[in-house]
């Protein structure tokens, strides 16, 4: 974080929203997309042509937020525009430009997990997303699109859908818009290859017939068809439920050493954060309210996530542990898993977001097991994400039925099968099992089992030679090691994809002095190196 920038906060609610309406129309819920062209993050840019940046996205994602636990009756929601000729220019060009390489890497990142979560929406929570596209939609703006189940697209003669990040930026579409045309949409690959290099894109009965859009509407006709469309979609979901849930602000305490939730600290070292997940206190409430436990600690955790990427990027390691009463976060655990209700169902998917936002963030992760740490069940998968275990003579962990569905991986698989990738013993052999040290290192559940005597040595050793390494190498080495086994769309646009965006922005073609970000807009044409490496 920049000494001269303030730190970026992820916390806002409806009615400080700059950039998005919110209305509701019986089940029915429409996210009206209108940017204040002066609501900049940072200065240096407008937001023309509802283009976004990061402050954009993060009431977008509130927004989805409070959809799935705020209101439980909608089953449809409808995202489009307040501007009649356009929907969404996409990423703010002159944001991008000026933005330092970790902060556009972070942005696209934070891009993509909304997008994943409006599909996850769609997908577990009964709330079908669709775009009504009611002007040109570019880059960014289409890939909003993409994210939803179904797109509408008006046929004016003018408004289109575009990825032309290739032909004018000399990047790629970064929230998983060439991944999402032809994994999601199944758009044949010669043709994605014509659209992605066409920066005027496709309107009208061509993009229906390409399978970029759904359908095209007329406008005299389109508002009609929309809600026609999401009354259809609603009339088909499953969710059931009453009486919203409200989020309260969360109001961490935050100092130049610590952040500090109810549930969750990070106390932040020199070149390290450590993370403690505190358990719960207390029995399972008749009542589930804002404070429930395993609620009120994934909302800490996800923000805390969220912060540190943004605003500690120097510091390359988190250590993470837990301290409390394993039977207490069994206890709870019951409460959040399975499909008692909608707000457990929520629960339980919010915390497979948040563990997913673990697992795709460039930080080495180590967790320390000692005497009074909880990692049972749910918390388990936090160690889990890590990629390295030591645990202490004395402490325990517990493996449950939880670790074996509950809270899968961007590829589709539990952290477990992916630990132990193609092993079915391993997997059969800590099956609920309460676990001490030496049986947790033979069963293959911790990289290392220590006493007392060698404890504080090999953590030190080991943290401060993480310290040592390339952090550009590690984050390539973690990403690598994270997800085995089979890829899926979301793997996809967190690893191919992100890789390659990750390696693009920082070539000369896009970044440079005479890059097409550069120039973009000047009248110039980038200069590019002419050589495939």
């Amino acid at each position: 974080m920049s000494g001269s920038e303030p730190p970026v906060s992820f916390q806002t609610r409806p009615e400080l929203y700059r950039h998005w309406r919110m209305e509701f129309d019986g089940d029915v819920a429409w996210l009206v997309m209108d940017v204040d062209e002066q609501g900049g993050l940072r200065p240096g840019y407008e937001l023309k042509l509802n283009s976004y940046d990061l402050g954009v996205d993060i009431e977008l994602y509130d927004a989805v937020q409070r959809l799935r636990f705020e209101h439980p009756e909608v089953r449809a929601v409808v995202i489009t525009s307040g501007d009649d000729k356009v929907f969404c220019a996409g990423a703010n060009i002159r944001m991008l430009a000026g933005s330092s390489h970790s902060w556009k890497v972070n942005f696209c990142k934070f891009t993509n997990e909304t997008r994943c979560g409006i599909e996850d929406a769609t997908e577990h929570s009964g709330q079908t997303y669709l775009a009504a596209v009611n002007g040109t939609a570019s880059g960014g703006g289409y890939e909003i699109a993409l994210a939803c189940d179904r797109i509408v697209l008006i046929d004016d003669r003018s408004a289109a859908v575009s990825l032309p990040e290739v032909p004018l930026l000399g990047v790629l579409p970064g929230t998983g818009g060439l991944t999402r045309v032809v994994d999601k949409r199944r758009v044949r690959r010669d043709r994605a290859d014509v659209f992605a290099t066409k920066p005027e894109g496709l309107k009208g009965r061509t993009a229906v017939e390409w399978g970029l859009v759904d359908e095209t509407v007329p406008r005299s006709r389109f508002e009609e068809t929309v809600r026609e469309r999401a009354r259809e979609a609603a009339a088909e979901s499953t969710r059931t439920g009453e009486g919203g849930l409200t989020l309260p602000p969360l109001e961490p305490e935050i100092t130049a050493e610590r952040v500090a939730y109810r549930h969750v600290t990070a106390e932040l070292g020199d070149d390290r954060v450590t993370i403690t997940i505190h358990g719960p206190r207390g029995e399972v409430p008749e009542t589930v309210d804002a404070d429930f436990w395993p609620l009120a600690m994934t909302r800490e955790l996800d923000d805390l996530i969220l912060w540190l990427r943004t605003n500690e990027p120097e510091r390359g390691t988190w250590v993470v542990r837990t301290e409390g009463d394993a039977d207490a976060v069994l206890a709870h655990e019951e409460s959040m898993t399975g499909d008692k209700d909608w707000l457990a169902t929520e629960i339980r998917h919010y915390y497979k977001r948040t563990l997913k936002r673990l697992d795709v963030t460039s930080r080495s992760l180590v967790a320390l097991v000692e005497p009074g740490s909880c990692f049972a069940g749910v918390l388990l998968e936090t160690a889990l994400a890590c990629d390295r275990q030591y645990m202490l003579e004395g402490a325990e962990i517990v493996v449950t039925e939880a670790n074996f569905g509950a809270f899968p991986m961007a590829n589709g698989l539990t952290r477990l099968a992916s630990r132990f990738h193609g092993e079915d013993g391993p997997l059969r052999d800590v099956r609920g099992r309460r676990l001490d040290s030496d049986q947790a290192e033979e069963l293959g559940l911790v990289t290392l089992a220590l006493d007392d005597i060698d404890w504080e040595d090999e953590i030190r050793i080991a943290l401060e030679e993480r310290a040592s390494l390339s952090p550009d190498a590690l984050t390539g080495m973690e990403a690598n090691h994270r997800f085995s086994g089979p890829e899926t769309l979301e793997s996809k646009i967190f690893g191919r994809l992100s890789a390659w965006q990750n390696w693009i922005f920082t070539r000369p073609g896009a970044s440079g002095p005479d890059g097409a970000l550069s120039r973009y807009g000047t009248g110039k044409r980038a200069t590019f190196d002419r050589k495939r490496v």
